[in-house]
């Protein structure tokens, strides 16, 4: 899947309690690395979500692909998609990684595909979400021959790492242009920090263009700041709370 390039001029988001984020700009061409680096609390899920089209920026603009924000923000929600947002993407630890997967694939199925594509035999369509499943595992680096009970392991079984790359597949199975990633650094240990940027790059560099929030951003990445947000800003339970009124994931 192509990537799509992503700009933004005098960028900013005001809710409630604040300035989210304000005066982001930056230029990144498709399948970049994008980096949303500050401290948390500094806006930096809002401005991953306003980026995919899931909160509607304040003032300034932005473009994804051919798509304008804040005003298409349908046209970006269907070329992108959002992993690892909490209050957002959960997963259910209750369930197995294979439910989790299947239930994805199935929703893809459903509204993700075009009419000409719901149309097709059955065993076509379950044949086309295998696929999607096992290509997006792959890109995630989820293994599941090395988790304890294969697809049958259970979500609250899983590392974090684990639960990342697993959240990073279910959006893949989309085959978004625009991936978003949240917290890529939250709760890792040095070793894990770099698989993570490994992998984003190695998802970057097969054409998607990754948008991922972090504490710290490795030298490769196109590199967006939100620390001079000012004070009082938007928090994630807000971020979360906004996304969840509009029903849009």
């Amino acid at each position: 899947m192509d990537g799509v390039a992503v700009t933004a001029e005098g960028f900013g988001l005001k809710g409630p309690r604040g300035w989210a984020f304000r005066g982001i700009d930056f230029d990144a061409e498709p399948g970049s690395l994008i980096a949303v680096e500050g401290a948390s609390g500094s806006g930096r899920t809002c401005l991953l979500l306003a980026l995919t089209g899931r909160m509607r920026a304040s003032e300034g603009t932005a473009a994804v692909g051919g798509a304008r924000l804040p005003k298409q923000l349908g046209a970006v929600r269907r070329v992108s998609a959002v992993a690892n947002v909490a209050g957002v993407t959960d997963l259910e630890p209750a369930l197995t990684v294979g439910e989790h997967l299947r239930e994805r694939a199935l929703l893809q199925r459903r509204f993700g595909d075009s009419l000409r594509g719901l149309l097709r035999p059955r065993a076509e369509r379950k044949d086309e979400a295998r696929l999607r499943i096992d290509t997006a595992l792959s890109a995630a680096g989820l293994d599941l021959e090395s988790l304890p009970k294969g697809s049958r392991t259970a979500v609250r079984d899983l590392e974090r790492l684990e639960a990342l790359r697993l959240s990073v597949a279910l959006a893949l199975v989309g085959r978004p242009r625009l991936l978003g990633v949240d917290d890529t650094d939250l709760k890792l240990s040095e070793a894990e920090w770099a698989e993570v940027w490994a992998l984003l790059t190695s998802i970057a560099s097969a054409g998607t263009t990754v948008v991922a929030v972090c504490s710290e951003a490795p030298e490769e990445a196109v590199k967006v700041s939100t620390r001079s947000t000012p004070q009082g800003s938007t928090r994630k339970k807000e971020a979360a709370d906004a996304l969840a009124a509009t029903g849009r994931a």
